[in-house]
């Protein structure tokens, strides 16, 4: 099954067409022709080749780590065939400044290239940041916390509603939702999900722990012993009980239960479905849900996602 398009997606930026550069046999530069147009997209934009000095990345970019090996890979493979696709750019004062293609444009710098293919157009720096998040999102390129940021970027610079940050990339509100609740999470958790050492599915457990320290202890013992999300799902259990029924004074260790998994998966799913706090209090086949909700917005999106309607 083909993975859906994101928002106006890459069709869109690059005018409903795709430019390719053929190779050539000069290491320098895979380009035979000389700067001007190279070739025109299927909307008659024409591409051109630039000095590559010339091109700057923009600080809207919303990736900010480019590991070493993955872009000695892509130059080797941008010495063989060339840059298939043309850098887009929009003017800027320090140059021609990046709209899509970073990745690319440090690859060029390693396999040596002078002049690079681009596509210019103009573009707001809210259309950069949107169609930035849509290019990488649509290669798999951002880890989670990347993901986050640009959307929380997307959503702060523009004044935007998690509904529309999600129709900008073509994303429901709920993975816009749990995507920014990473950025509640401590720093050191933060790194350790940027690194890999931790996967969302942890993250999403461990925001059920409302104390930091302790949820960063917990985070600990999941790297340190390679806990699967399920073991780490467990040991929230076991430290987890209903606040408002928790004792005070010394009897309140004695009556900590462990609670069932099986709940407390119900618990996540239902956290990840709404994007907000949830409890779930069952006992014999009886209990209760309690949704939290943190002003009039919120209470209406959970409504919404509920499928309930306010006259």
């Amino acid at each position: 099954m083909s993975k859906p398009a994101l928002g106006r997606g890459l069709g869109a930026l690059l005018g409903g067409g795709r430019a390719a550069a053929s190779p050539s046999n000069t290491p320098a530069s895979p380009f035979a022709a000389p700067s001007g147009p190279v070739e025109t997209t299927a909307t008659g934009r024409a591409v051109r080749l630039v000095a590559l000095d010339q091109v700057v990345a923009s600080p809207l970019q919303p990736r900010r780590e480019f590991t070493d090996e993955a872009l000695r890979e892509l130059a080797e493979s941008i010495r063989a065939q060339g840059i298939l696709q043309p850098l887009v750019v929009r003017p800027g004062k320090a140059g021609l400044e990046l709209i899509a293609g970073e990745r690319r444009w440090r690859a060029a710098r390693i396999a040596g290239l002078k002049e690079v293919p681009v596509l210019e157009r103009q573009a707001t720096d809210r259309e950069v940041l949107e169609l930035a998040l849509v290019e990488n999102l649509q290669r798999e390129n951002l880890n989670p916390l990347e993901e986050a940021i640009g959307y929380s970027d997307l959503q702060s610079r523009f004044d935007l509603t998690q509904e529309q940050v999600a129709q900008k990339v073509g994303r429901s509100r709920a993975a816009v939702a749990n995507a920014l609740r990473l950025l509640k999470l401590p720093d050191d958790v933060q790194q350790a999900l940027k690194s890999g050492q931790l996967s969302v599915g942890h993250a999403k457990v461990l925001l059920g722990i409302a104390d930091a320290p302790l949820l960063s202890s917990v985070a600990r013992q999941a790297r340190e012993q390679g806990l699967s999300v399920r073991q780490t799902e467990e040991v929230v259990a076991r430290l987890a009980a209903p606040s408002a029924s928790k004792p005070a004074g010394p009897a309140a260790a004695a009556s900590v239960a462990t609670r069932d998994p099986h709940v407390v998966d119900v618990e996540n799913r239902l956290r990840e479905r709404l994007a907000t706090r949830v409890g779930v209090r069952y006992r014999a086949g009886r209990g209760s849900i309690e949704i939290r909700f943190t002003n009039d917005d919120e209470l209406n999106r959970v409504l919404d996602l509920l499928g309930v309607r306010v006259d």
